[in-house]
């Protein structure tokens, strides 16, 4: 899945490792040799 904006969350479903967007650059997030899957695609509001 290519990331496509910042505060997108992908989580890999191998090993369980998340991240969490804060440039987008393009591309695709790769973790153990898969895809990682789009958990969450909010913007964290700011207080």
């Amino acid at each position: 899945m290519t990331v496509k904006k910042v505060g997108e969350k992908y989580r890999c479903n191998v090993c369980g490792n998340e991240v969490t967007v804060t440039k987008v650059g393009g591309g695709t997030l790769v973790c153990c040799g898969q895809d990682m899957e789009l958990i969450s695609s909010e913007i964290p509001k700011r207080s």
